[in-house]
C-alpha cells in the first residue's frame, strides 16, 4: 500500500508522465483502454473523463459502476450516476475517470468483474482519510482482493486498470524511481497522476 504525499492529482491522457519530471511522484493506469491503437483518441478511454478541467467523451462501458473525481483539493468516490461530479470537476479545473467501484462508504459493492477472476490487482483507495494505492503482491482471486481491502479498513476503493502491460506504474521515493510492474507495450492511454 502506497500513501503518496501529494499537492495535486490529475488524469493525464495520451502520453505517460516522464520519470524525469520531478514534480510527478506516482503514476498508474486509471480507466480501461478499448483497443490497442498506435494513435491516441480520447474515445478509446472507457467512459467520459476529465483531464486538467476538460471533459472528454470516452466509450460506454457497463463495467464503469463508479468514478473518482478530484477538484478544489478534495476527492470523491462516486456511484452511478456520477455525471454531476464530472461536471463539477470541469467547473473547478479538476480531473476524474470512471471505473469499477469496489468499496463505497465502507460497503462492498457488486462489481461486474467476477470474484473468481485471477490477476494481480490494483485499486485507488481511501484509508483513514488518506488516499493510497493498494496492489496485491501476487496473483489472487478478485474476491480475495476485495475482502483484503475491507479487512485493511479501506472506506472507498475504485479499480485501476491491470493486466499484462496495462499494469505498468511507477512512484518516486526520496532517492529513486520504483517501477511497480514491468512495461510491456505502449498502448496505455490514461494515468491517475500524483504531483508533489
Amino acid at each position: 500500500v502506497l500513501y503518496p504525499k501529494f499537492s495535486a492529482i490529475d488524469l493525464v491522457c495520451d502520453t505517460m508522465p516522464s520519470k524525469e519530471d520531478s514534480s510527478v511522484i506516482l503514476v498508474a493506469e486509471a480507466a480501461y483502454t478499448g483497443e490497442c491503437l498506435k494513435q491516441f483518441k480520447h474515445s478509446n478511454i472507457s467512459g467520459d473523463h476529465v483531464s486538467s478541467g476538460v471533459l472528454y467523451r470516452g466509450y460506454r462501458s457497463r463495467r464503469n459502476t463508479g468514478a473518482f473525481v478530484y477538484y478544489k483539493n478534495n476527492w470523491k468516490f462516486c456511484e452511478q450516476p456520477y455525471r454531476n461530479e464530472l461536471d463539477s470537476a470541469v467547473y473547478y479545473g479538476g480531473s476524474g475517470f470512471a471505473q469499477e467501484l469496489i468499496i463505497n462508504d465502507g460497503k462492498l459493492m457488486k462489481t461486474p468483474r467476477k470474484d473468481g477472476s485471477k490477476n494481480c490487482f490494483r485499486a485507488l483507495c481511501e484509508h483513514s482519510g488518506r488516499l493510497c494505492i493498494a496492489e496485491s503482491d501476487s496473483i489472487i482471486p478478485f474476491g480475495e482482493f476485495k475482502n483484503r481491502l475491507m479487512e485493511y479498513g479501506v472506506t472507498n476503493a475504485i479499480y485501476l486498470d491491470m493486466g499484462a502491460g496495462w499494469s505498468y506504474a511507477w512512484y518516486r521515493t526520496s532517492s529513486e524511481v520504483v517501477e511497480m510492474q514491468p512495461k510491456r507495450h505502449d498502448y496505455c492511454t490514461n494515468w491517475v497522476t500524483f504531483y508533489k
